[in-house]
């Protein structure tokens, strides 16, 4: 048996599944492809996470576009971060080309143009399903871990969620937490030491710059109502097909804060909203987030624990996170130690440290008889990876340097006029768009501070009606007392009886 032959039978053994399952190429020896050596990932095995990388260029954004459409095709919802601005174009088919043609006779599969059922969400003022969440739902341990606070600030935080409830102050965006804060040490600082015990000016201050800062970078648009529901990321369409969710994050990317906030946010409420689902034969929602390196480089020691844990729970919920990002070392290694699948798309040894990395990330991958894994990262060429996934019974495949498919939909962006068609078709825009602004605690706070001060205004008025009033009775009650002890002469002659006595006397005397 020649070594090709033997090949063949390694990988068909190897990625043999009996469940349904997603081909995304063919693997290659010696830089050829083997025509029908199909690499397959069981649907089984799509909520045990994994990672896309590789160097700019190299086809990752296309490897991601293959997955999400055959997860979408098999009836699973998806959920993209599009950073790149490149993911709309899977709401239109593929026009096809003559290297599609021939890259697909290699592998070995037929190729179909489709296009996708597709919905385009946003965080900030972009055209899209506007996504927000309020303070109330973060809580205060989760909204803590964001703004990176001290045990003690959290211990402040925690406080001011209880007096909200208490007092029935819903919560909803930041200028209701701002709100709270000042409140908490001025007009309500009474109030709250007898509930609550003394809260320092100087740790609500430092809260409140964390808040400012995080303003800065768009949580304004963010938090707020209506709320968006996270069972909107699971739609079917009328055919069967699972939607693909694409955030619109072209304007947030120097904003990683705010990408960190929103995805710590959505993935706690997917965990504590989702039932449990054991070990299923398909994922829920299968979530791809670009950029990944957005998210770790900028978390707190804290917002790392929060979102390993999650990591690691989540997959009981049937939800895949897929990380795609440049280097495998840009995920912590507690995450990427739960990653099962991995494609590896080629890196490039430019510097020293670049050497060091792919000898690191040879590492991560299983040992093979017929590739040199350090080598074989620096020959790949474009829409080639090397592909280690999950056995149906949760072994590790045979490791694969893989002839890619092509994406069946459009690899290029949508239109303005392809878009707003898109919008103008969505329910999700009429159910999320419109902007409420309801009575919450900042304006019930205000109108609590004012009726206060109301009653301080009318109570000072009222002592100062008083104290006038009592002067006013002091200096009447003094004049009488003059009048009483004046000298009995004085009185006899201011008296009424003597002067018309005087008066008549004078009358008399000049008619004389």
């Amino acid at each position: 048996m020649s070594k090709t032959e033997d090949f063949f039978n390694y990988i068909t053994a190897g990625y043999t599944t009996k469940g349904d399952y997603i081909p995304v190429g063919a693997a290659m020896l010696d830089g050829e492809t083997i025509t029908g050596a199909h690499i397959k990932i069981p649907l089984k095995t799509m909520n045990r996470h994994g990672l896309i990388a590789g160097a700019t260029g190299t086809g990752k954004t296309k490897s991601l576009q293959v997955l999400a459409e055959n997860l979408s095709e098999r009836g699973v919802p998806v959920l993209l971060m599009d950073i790149k601005g490149d993911l709309s174009g899977l709401a239109q088919p593929s026009p096809g080309h003559p290297k599609i043609t021939e890259r697909h006779e290699k592998i070995g599969l037929p190729f179909d143009a489709k296009k996708f059922p597709v919905e385009i969400l946003t965080l900030s003022e972009q055209n899209g399903v506007r996504l927000r969440a309020t303070i109330s739902e973060f809580g205060p341990v989760l909204l803590s871990r964001i703004l990176d606070l001290s045990d003690v600030q959290a211990g402040i935080v925690a406080v001011l969620f209880q007096y909200c409830d208490d007092n029935k102050l819903p919560i909803l965006d930041l200028k209701d937490f701002k709100k709270i804060l000042q409140y908490a040490t001025n007009e309500g600082k009474e109030e709250f030491e007898r509930s609550y015990g003394r809260i320092s000016t100087a740790s609500t201050g430092a809260i409140l710059r964390k808040v400012v800062e995080l303003e800065q970078q768009g949580a304004d648009l963010f938090f707020g109502e209506t709320s968006f529901e996270v069972d909107d990321l699971q739609r079917i369409d009328e055919d069967g097909r699972g939607y693909i969710n694409i955030i619109r994050l072209t304007d947030i990317q120097d904003r990683p804060k705010l990408f960190s906030t929103f995805m710590l946010s959505l993935l706690a409420e997917i965990y504590s909203t989702f039932p449990e689902q054991g070990d299923s034969d398909r994922p829920e929602l299968v979530i791809f987030i670009d950029e990944a390196h957005l998210i770790f480089n900028e978390a707190s020691k804290a917002l790392l624990n929060q979102i390993e844990s999650i990591v690691k729970l989540i997959r009981s919920k049937g939800v895949g996170l897929y990380f795609v990002t440049q280097n495998p070392t840009d995920v912590p290694e507690e995450v990427l130690g739960q990653l099962g699948l991995k494609v590896q798309h080629a890196l490039r040894a430019f510097t020293a440290n670049d050497r060091k990395a792919i000898k690191l990330t040879a590492q991560n991958y299983p040992d093979s008889d017929y590739y040199d894994t350090t080598e074989v990262l620096t020959s790949l060429g474009i829409g080639e990876a090397l592909v280690s996934a999950l056995d149906e019974k949760g072994r590790p495949t045979p490791l694969a340097a893989t002839m890619m498919r092509a994406p069946m939909s459009r690899m290029d962006v949508l239109s303005d006029t392809e878009l707003s068609d898109l919008l103008g078709g969505s329910a999700l825009v009429k159910k999320y768009n419109d902007t409420i602004d309801r009575e919450s605690a900042y304006e019930l706070l205000n109108t609590k501070i004012a009726k206060a001060d109301a009653e301080e205004a009318k109570e000072k008025a009222k002592k100062e009606q008083e104290a006038l009033d009592r002067a006013s009775s002091k200096s009447s009650r003094r004049s009488r007392g003059q009048y009483q002890r004046m000298d009995p002469i004085v009185k006899v002659l201011t008296s009424a009886t003597f002067i018309r006595s005087v008066f008549g006397i004078l009358t008399k005397v000049l008619k004389k």
